[in-house]
């Protein structure tokens, strides 16, 4: 009962950011308004009309004005370490990098892969390759020496920034596959000694700290992310310096930066959140970011948040649910009255979870929406309109958004009634939009019909405008002529006590199509049974309805993800009907 008085809460009282006027008051009449030149005009723009670079508009732009002493990046070591880096600090760490590059003969457009934990020094590496015009790739430190290599190979590094402990445990073995990787810098001591390997203390922090960034057209290739797909090979996405604009705006809009924030986005650099939300917006906007090396341990996070007096909170789904096993009353020993606006994304958030973030910090937390793809975010929760757990949110100001269906001649039909299925799809035109699939330009253009960018993504619009996640295109369960969405039975489940994470299905049956299957991780202190299982279908068929919940249900200790924390539901998929498994790169926690 309180849950839904708490949802009901959220649905008719707007919610503005504790103390703060919202950068986005009035939605309609931004909508209205915008176009992609107001964005550009929150943007310096390099020296003499020179272009635009995200490094100048990261830091450079920030190191000559005002901001110049006000710390870029709080860094909190593992054993305790404290390292405040200004924006000036950090603009001549990166020049010093970029200088380096010149020194070892590495020419613009040349891909610079960065392979390391949560170190300042990571953040100095994007900066400068940027600045030199090099691409930048960032790669997940979890990953094992087989991804590594076959995303070095994909995208042609020639230039590798890694610790020495990673380069002798994951990239060592695998460097003769990859001729055309002429450099490797290490960070740390004890750096290995050979051919092609360079101590960063040597190469890098003796090289000059002024450095000037050439001309830089909005269209030149600056972020290469890599995504898995369900199955082959990972792909490579483009994402050009014009993406910045998109990286600065969604900043302001969707996470509500204000000028003397203090942010925390957890998501690692070597992911695409971790890029865009982790170093680029925040550092457009001139806030101090908080980077912290430990891995997720609520009580440290907690902590964190307390002494470091964070004003706004960006994290993924997976660690909300770790957080809601441990209850709201483990939050109360600390004092988190800093933080005004706690954001999720990575995959779609429960609405469980929003209504958790009531009871535990008094403020909800605002789901947003966005691809590698996409580069940056396209639907959000904001900080002045009401949220409805569960939702998407709102397209922002300069994101046209519809639900489309395929036609067999290639081309989409819109839907316009509300509550519709199809397919969720962008207009073309935004500054961050992904301009190719590295080497594979047929399964870019399969991205596109016309002027719309087809996502995979199934969704929904209600009657106010807001989109409602359905699930993948490859994972709605078709049942009797019934599309289930398997989000909307996993938030049904999570309802539960028992259940901590859930992930749905569809398994073959003759009679209907698809039956649903869920695989259900418990919360402590609850043990898996026959009793357990009935409670939990029943549960979900009061909720859903015989038609949608569940038919079969099956503990598991740990559900599949990826290190970024999204549920493999194709995983899952595969090994119950025995079907190949794909790409696997990039799973971490599983038990089969």
């Amino acid at each position: 009962m309180q849950a839904e008085k708490t949802r009901a809460t959220l649905l008719k009282k707007p919610l503005s950011a504790a103390g703060r006027t919202p950068n986005l008051l009035d939605y309609k009449a931004e909508c209205a308004r915008f176009d992609w030149r107001k964005a550009w005009a929150l943007l310096d723009g390099l020296p003499g009309g020179q272009g635009y670079n995200i490094a100048h508009e990261a830091v450079d732009r920030h190191a000559a004005g005002p901001r110049a002493e006000r710390v870029a990046i709080r860094w909190l070591g593992k054993a305790g370490e404290r390292q405040d880096i200004t924006y000036r600090g950090l603009s001549e760490a990166a020049n010093r990098f970029a200088n380096a590059l010149y020194t070892l003969g590495v020419k613009p457009g040349e891909r610079v892969f960065i392979l390391m934990g949560r170190l300042p020094e990571f953040h100095a590496a994007v900066l400068g390759a940027l600045k030199a015009r090099c691409v930048v790739s960032p790669l997940f430190s979890a990953f094992g020496p087989e991804p590594i290599a076959t995303r070095i190979g994909m995208g042609d590094g020639r230039v590798l920034v890694t610790t020495a402990d990673l380069y002798r445990r994951k990239v060592e073995g695998v460097r003769p596959k990859l001729p055309g990787l002429v450099h490797v810098i290490v960070v740390g001591g004890d750096a290995p000694e050979g051919a092609g390997l360079y101590a960063w203390d040597e190469l890098v922090e003796h090289a000059s700290a002024s450095f000037t960034i050439a001309p830089t057209d909005l269209e030149e290739m600056a972020l290469l992310h890599f995504t898995s797909g369900t199955t082959g090979r990972p792909k490579g996405a483009i994402h050009v310096h014009g993406a910045v604009a998109a990286h600065h705006v969604t900043g302001l809009y969707a996470l509500d930066l204000h000028d003397d924030d203090i942010f925390w986005c957890t998501a690692d650099p070597g992911w695409v959140t971790g890029m865009s939300y982790g170093i680029i917006a925040p550092l457009t906007n001139g806030v101090t970011s908080i980077v912290v090396e430990a891995e997720f341990d609520a009580a440290t996070w907690y902590s964190v948040m307390a002494r470091e007096r964070v004003s706004v909170w960006y994290t993924a789904p997976t660690a909300i649910r770790m957080m809601m096993r441990l209850g709201a009353a483990a939050v109360k020993d600390y004092d988190l009255s800093a933080l005004r606006f706690l954001a999720s994304v990575g995959e779609p958030l429960n609405p469980e979870a929003v209504v958790w973030g009531m009871e535990a910090f008094g403020l909800p937390f605002h789901d947003n929406w966005w691809q590698t793809e996409t580069g940056g975010i396209m639907i959000a929760n904001f900080a002045a309109l009401p949220i409805k757990p569960g939702s998407m949110g709102l397209p922002l100001p300069g994101i046209e958004a519809a639900i489309v269906r395929r036609r067999n001649d290639g081309g989409v039909d819109v839907v316009d009634e509300p509550l519709i299925e199809g397919e969720l799809a962008l207009k073309k035109g935004w500054p961050s939009m992904m301009r190719g699939y590295l080497n594979e330009d047929e399964r870019y253009r399969k991205c596109f019909s016309g002027d719309w960018y087809l996502t995979g993504d199934l969704a929904k619009r209600d009657a106010d405008g807001y989109f409602w996640f359905v699930g993948r295109s490859d994972d709605v369960i078709k049942s009797a002529g019934h599309l289930i969405g398997p989000f909307e039975v996993e938030s049904a489940l999570m309802e539960h006590p028992a259940v901590a994470e859930a992930a749905v299905i569809g398994k073959p049956d003759l009679m209907v199509g698809e039956v649903v299957k869920a695989f259900v991780e418990l919360k402590p202190g609850y043990e898996p049974n026959d009793d357990l299982r009935k409670e939990l279908l029943g549960h979900a068929r009061k909720r859903l309805g015989p038609a949608v919940a569940p038919k079969e249900i099956d503990f598991r200790a740990n559900l599949p993800k990826t290190r970024s924390g999204k549920i493999m539901r194709r995983l899952l998929k595969a090994r119950e009907l025995g079907l190949p498994e794909g790409d696997i790169s990039t799973l971490e926690s599983d038990e089969k």
